[in-house]
């Protein structure tokens, strides 16, 4: 079946990548390990490769599909399978409705890698292990522990975070133009800082530049420069902090005194 690019499909073809994949949804973190979880939930099913692999391991798989004509074929590819298939937008799905206990395993659009990982992350019906396909240099940007991403973060705030192998470009079909990588989230039981979902949107202005001085970056708000080093200084701050210095609860106070509302 010929893809959509505009919907990022490259379907991963090789079986034993698949088969570690849903080893690694299944291998549940500490923090899961005394649940009794029998539903995964697969986001972008495309032709079912990787469903196949955790109809295996997991007594339901309910999976969300974008695109109606791989929506509906799906269910014929499983005849007496547990897989119920939504057609349905992920980002728009509602996690409450799921009622039991369950993680999630999925080979995502590169393009929408941060709004799937932030709804997840920040449902309060949290998947209690999240395997993800990602583009390589995203994983381990995300994993990099000097968090030189807005997203490394973010995520660190709210789950412990490790890398799984890395996909070869000529695995999927059609190739895309960077290799892959597994990457794992278990999360939290709560978050090392308090919840700030709505400080998200002034971090990432925060990283627009990584590596020059917070306070450049801070240039947006149209602040003198005497009110922005003063609000780092009541945190305890140097003005010659750079992003990646700050914790998620460092820019939440920030955000706060600065009034970005």
């Amino acid at each position: 079946m010929k893809n959509n690019p505009s919907l990022g499909q490259n379907w991963l073809k090789d079986r034993p990548t698949l088969e570690t994949i849903a080893d690694l949804a299944a291998d549940l973190p500490e923090s899961a390990l005394d649940i009794d979880i029998k539903l995964c939930l697969e986001i972008g099913p495309g032709l079912g490769t990787l469903t196949s692999s955790l109809l295996k391991r997991f007594e339901t798989v309910l999976a969300i599909e974008f695109d109606p004509s791989l929506a509906k074929k799906l269910p014929k590819s499983f005849p007496g399978k547990n897989l119920i298939v939504k057609n349905q937008d992920f980002l728009s799905f509602d996690l409450e409705s799921i009622s039991e206990p369950f993680v999630v395993a999925a080979n995502i659009p590169y393009y929408i890698t941060s709004p799937i990982i932030e709804k997840l992350l920040l449902s309060k019906n949290q998947p209690k292990n999240i395997v993800l396909l990602v583009q390589k240099e995203v994983a381990e940007k995300i994993c990099d522990s000097t968090h030189s991403s807005s997203l490394s973060l973010f995520v660190d705030n709210y789950a412990v975070v490790s890398l799984g192998p890395v996909v070869r470009r000529e695995l999927f079909t059609p190739p895309p133009k960077v290799d892959s990588r597994v990457l794992i989230l278990a999360p939290r039981k709560s978050p090392k800082t308090p919840p700030e979902a709505n400080v998200l949107p002034f971090v990432r202005r925060c990283f627009t530049s990584p590596r020059k001085k917070l306070i450049k970056n801070l240039a947006f708000l149209n602040l003198p420069v005497h009110v922005l080093t003063s609000a780092l200084s009541s945190l305890n701050l140097s003005p010659n902090a750079r992003p990646a210095n700050l914790s998620l609860e460092d820019y939440a106070n920030l955000a706060k005194i600065l009034k970005t509302d």
